[in-house]
């Protein structure tokens, strides 16, 4: 997720965690190819931090003891960006020029992650996101001055509540575009992102497909975290759902460090919508549908877009009021992926818990990663970049390869998907090819509450 200011000055406190994993002695004779990752060990985004580092390390340990890279072992340097742009910033800053890693990996939440792109657009080294998914992180118009300050008048748009003035700073945002467009030339001898999860704007390619042939709503209310990711998923959102020709009766962002959602979800139910579509992370998505239960909202169908709404976690916390939830996912161990299944079960068995397309993101980034440098000519950032520009692999979070689209250079493509909780476990639902169960809709939610 890009925001403005990604190639400012660096400030802030460098992230502390780090992780080294090698071979046994005598395994290798040659020096260990270092590799940064960077991660919201601590935070608000901890969860999620904590799946993609098992994940990371699992992978690494499994291409070790597989002969490494060159006959080299690789070694993960771990970075905490704790949640915060600028501890990010940092971390990979101290990852290129302090730990001389030969590749950066990681970035979960996208105001995060655009920091860490901006950095490594700055240094021209090659930087692998598995998670960061806000749409314009991939687009070097976002890193032009002219793209930034597109980026501050987009969000001075969205606050503005006067007709009339919302117009002029579109057409103001509009301008900008168009010359940071003209800028792009000037980044891309430095553009080194690439992206392997896709961007928020297709999360819901399959959300789509499920409420336009399953459950038709005419209504809807979208709730989202104002952040980065949440802001963009929303947008995104909207725009389908006004295509599909469902009125939206309230849209509105919450902050991160919101605690109490019955005020807003008084008025929700209020508004009586079909469906509640909430982009939210993990403790955010649980008390969401907690709420709601404690208020007796009664939509056709909530959905969440994503992020917490598939974690373990969010089941965890919120009990039976995630019953029948749906969601977006971008992975279950049950798609025909090779190594998909054995992932999930390797996972369970080692850290005695599930996994889900988060963790799988991450441990198909490290053998990306690791299939890049073993093609490298040298552990230079250029040849890293050119290696990476030419991965065309399988991994078990599906094919890997990186295409310029639209705005978009070195997006991975792929599929989505819908689950939903039944009975504690998260079943694919839609499409209906991929399905490992049949949807639970329409739903009793009074019956769901007791």
């Amino acid at each position: 997720m890009k925001r403005s200011g990604v190639i400012g000055t660096v400030s802030g406190c460098l992230a502390a965690a780090a992780v080294f994993l090698m071979p046994g002695p005598g395994v290798f004779a040659a020096e260990p190819v270092k590799v940064g990752i960077v991660l919201p060990l601590t935070g608000s985004e901890a969860n999620f931090g904590e799946i993609e580092k098992q994940s990371f390390e699992m992978a690494v340990e499994e291409i070790n003891a597989k002969g490494g890279v060159k006959g080299a072992p690789i070694k993960l340097i771990i970075e905490d960006d704790q949640s915060k742009p600028d501890v990010g910033r940092n971390a990979i800053e101290k990852l290129i020029q302090q730990d001389k890693v030969a590749l950066v990996g990681g970035g979960y939440s996208s105001s995060v992650t655009a920091a860490m792109a901006g950095v490594a657009i700055n240094k021209s080294f090659p930087l692998l996101i598995n998670t960061g998914s806000a749409d314009n992180i991939t687009e070097p118009s976002s890193y032009t001055p002219s793209g930034q300050m597109a980026t501050k008048k987009k969000k001075q748009m969205d606050e503005e509540k006067d007709p009339a003035r919302k117009a002029e700073l579109k057409a103001e945002m509009d301008a900008l575009k168009a010359k940071s467009g003209e800028e792009v030339a000037s980044i891309m001898p430095r553009y080194s992102i690439f992206r392997l999860n896709p961007p928020a704007s297709e999360y819901a390619d399959g959300i789509e497909g499920f409420l336009k042939e399953v459950v038709k709503p005419a209504t809807a209310v979208i709730l989202y975290e104002n952040s980065l990711f949440g802001t963009s998923s929303a947008s995104n959102v909207e725009e389908r759902f006004k295509r599909l020709g469902i009125k939206i009766l309230i849209k509105e962002g919450y902050d991160k460090t919101t605690l109490d959602f019955k005020p807003i979800l008084s008025r929700v139910k209020q508004e009586n919508p079909d469906i509640i579509y909430m982009v939210s992370y993990s403790n955010d998505a649980a008390l969401l549908m907690n709420h709601s239960m404690e208020l007796k909202l009664n939509p056709k169908l909530f959905v969440g877009g994503g992020a917490g709404f598939t974690l373990p976690e969010f089941y965890e916390s919120a009990g039976k009021a995630a019953n029948k939830v749906i969601s977006a996912t971008l992975w279950h161990q049950s798609l025909p992926h090779p190594g998909a299944r054995q992932y999930f079960d390797n996972f369970v068995k080692r850290y005695k818990k599930d996994t889900e397309y988060h963790g799988a993101e991450a441990y198909a980034a490290m053998y990306v990663i690791a299939d890049a440098l073993k093609r490298a000519k040298s552990l230079e950032p250029v040849d890293v970049k050119k290696a990476l520009a030419a991965t065309d692999m399988m991994t078990v979070f599906g094919p890997v390869k990186f295409v310029s689209e639209g705005k978009k250079v070195n997006q991975n493509k792929m599929d989505t998907y819908v689950v939903q909780w039944l009975g504690g476990k998260l079943e694919v639902i839609w499409p209906k090819k991929s399905a490992t169960a049949k949807y639970a809709y329409p739903v009793d939610w009074a019956k769901e509450r007791k």
